[in-house]
């Protein structure tokens, strides 16, 4: 698996958890601040996108995983 591979499963399992955890009508509901780390997500996925530049996947080629093509 590749490091752009891994950072969108991991950036979509954070969106996922963040609403489950930040919508009211969700069973798993905590506090409407966990619709702040969605944000956070979004901004950094539009951030990556546009500067072709991302963090995450930084820190994984140095851990070792191949990049992405």
């Amino acid at each position: 698996m590749t490091s752009w591979r891994i950072v969108r499963i991991i950036a979509g399992t954070f969106i996922l958890l963040s609403l489950a955890l930040g919508s009211p009508a969700s069973p798993f509901y905590q506090s409407p601040w966990w619709l702040v780390f969605t944000a956070f997500v979004g901004v950094n996925l539009l951030q990556s996108g546009v500067t072709r530049w991302c963090l995450m996947e930084t820190l994984l080629r140095k851990l070792g995983i191949r990049a992405g093509c």
